[in-house]
């Protein structure tokens, strides 16, 4: 059993590797479809510009292959820039389409606060989620990005986040779990949090 992380070029995967080994998940990172179809889960983490994500996983041949583990009811974990793709569309750099998962885009934050939002902020729990389980509510976590996302069913929405706007911070439905902050970067929380992904990894 073992969890697959998505290496299409986009930042850092050896952290975000590193911290689910730390809790105790055995980890691949690969760019092989047949690996991701005998993964137990997938993470798919990022940074860095929407369009060049897109661009990088349609030339690995990994765009359908993502939409087809997702389908399959497995647990999912989106990072990031891995959190914006599962929408439908992002106007970074000109408008590009997403997975299109969830209903809804990715925008610029708002230009009255400083623009990429780096640092430590506060999460602040919507309702109850295994995600952010036994995580207290305002929460920081570790931030660095200048777009976040808009889901148009606001239900799937577990955690918000306070930067010029309240802005959508973490997503939970079914078998899909996302989050715009690091965990890996976030210390004892995001150990937390990907400890809590192992939860339902290993028990559903």
């Amino acid at each position: 059993m073992f969890v697959a992380i998505v290496d299409y070029f986009m930042g850092n995967l050896r952290s975000v590797s590193k911290a689910l080994e730390h809790v105790g998940l055995n980890v691949v990172i690969t760019q092989d479809s047949d690996v991701i179809r005998k993964a137990r889960a997938l993470v798919l983490p990022g940074v860095g510009a929407f369009r060049d994500a897109v661009r990088n996983l349609k030339a690995l041949s990994l765009w359908d292959e993502i939409l087809r583990f997702i389908e399959s009811g497995r647990p999912f974990l989106g990072v990031c820039l891995g959190h914006q793709l599962l929408f439908e569309r992002s106007y970074e750099f000109g408008e590009e389409r997403g997975l299109g998962v969830f209903e809804g885009e990715v925008v610029l934050l708002p230009t009255k606060v400083k623009v990429p939002h780096i640092g430590w902020n506060q999460v602040w729990k919507k309702r109850e989620s295994k995600l952010l389980e036994d995580i207290k509510d305002g929460e920081y976590f570790y931030f660095v990005h200048s777009y976040h996302v808009l889901p148009k069913d606001m239900s799937i929405v577990v955690g918000t986040t306070d930067y010029g706007i309240d802005f959508v911070s973490a997503i939970e439905y079914e078998n899909i779990f996302s989050v715009q902050f690091h965990p890996e970067k976030s210390q004892k929380a995001g150990l937390k949090l990907l400890e809590n992904f192992k939860r339902v990894v290993l028990n559903g």
